[in-house]
């Protein structure tokens, strides 16, 4: 009874941390969690490498998910944005307030696409701003009970390059292709000036300057979403983390899989 006191009190202390506000309090509590694990573990069968085992089960968890749907998955090689009505605004944390922050900054909009990304419902609202030479995007993504909105700001370089800041909250789920540089955000950044700021810093720390960019042509933008795609798709067959399935669609291999389960495990000590 006692030992079951001492880790119902950390779980009581854990959830109580993870109910804070406050991000160094919830991954507080996070470690708390750990901790009643490594208890559960180290008091049921009296080893420290049983509580080790018990705490790093969490790491674990996500290749239920890894080989029960992820490994099935086919994704079609060409996914064509479609231009659409993006669905409510109201469903998705602080997506009117970052659509008109990004039209307060004088971007204008371009069009409203979509497609479905992995099982994952994107749905995209363009702007584009001549002068600052910049396509900024919002999007709103539906997966299974999951709604979230971020943000990207791109910009081409004169030779050619993508260079793209955004705050999306996840580990990206592919490599990217060597020709697209990306600034990943925290997701805590979510207020359009900062993040067109660190845009226009991660610019200056590749050397490219706003004069030297490439005009954008609002028109494709779409197309440049899709051949970015494909690249994207094409380097990471070469790096072996997607496989062809012969029917037009790709898979993840077991060296993608790998990949995967280290970028969950980067999202959960981050995200935690």
């Amino acid at each position: 009874m006692h030992n079951f006191l001492i880790i119902l009190a950390c779980l009581i202390v854990g959830i109580a941390l993870r109910s804070c506000r406050t991000l160094l309090f919830r991954k507080l509590g996070a470690l708390t969690f750990l901790i009643a694990s490594f208890l559960t573990f180290y008091l049921l069968f009296g080893s420290l490498w049983a509580g080790v085992f018990g705490a790093a089960l969490w790491f674990f968890l996500p290749w239920y998910d890894l080989l029960t749907r992820i490994r099935k998955q086919r994704i079609p090689l060409e996914n064509r944005l479609n231009q659409q009505s993006p669905p409510s605004e109201d469903y998705f944390p602080n997506a009117p307030r970052l659509i008109h922050e990004i039209e307060e900054a004088e971007f204008d909009h371009v069009i409203d696409s979509g497609w479905d990304w992995a099982g994952m419902q994107q749905h995209f609202r363009f702007f584009w701003n001549p002068e600052a030479k910049a396509v900024a995007a919002v999007c709103l993504c539906e997966q299974e009970q999951v709604a979230f909105a971020f943000v990207t700001v791109s910009s081409r370089a004169p030779d050619g390059r993508s260079i793209h800041t955004t705050n999306y909250p996840f580990s990206p789920t592919l490599k990217h292709s060597p020709h697209v540089h990306w600034d990943h955000l925290p997701c805590e950044r979510n207020n359009f000036e900062a993040i067109y700021r660190d845009h226009e810093s991660h610019l200056a720390k590749l050397g490219i300057s706003r004069e030297s960019l490439m005009m954008p042509d609002p028109d494709e933008v779409l197309k440049q979403v899709e051949e970015e795609m494909q690249r994207q798709i094409d380097h990471n067959v070469d790096c072996g983390l997607i496989e062809m399935t012969g029917d037009g669609h790709f898979r993840y291999s077991t060296k993608g899989l790998f990949f995967l389960w280290i970028q969950s495990v980067k999202d959960m000590i981050r995200l935690c």
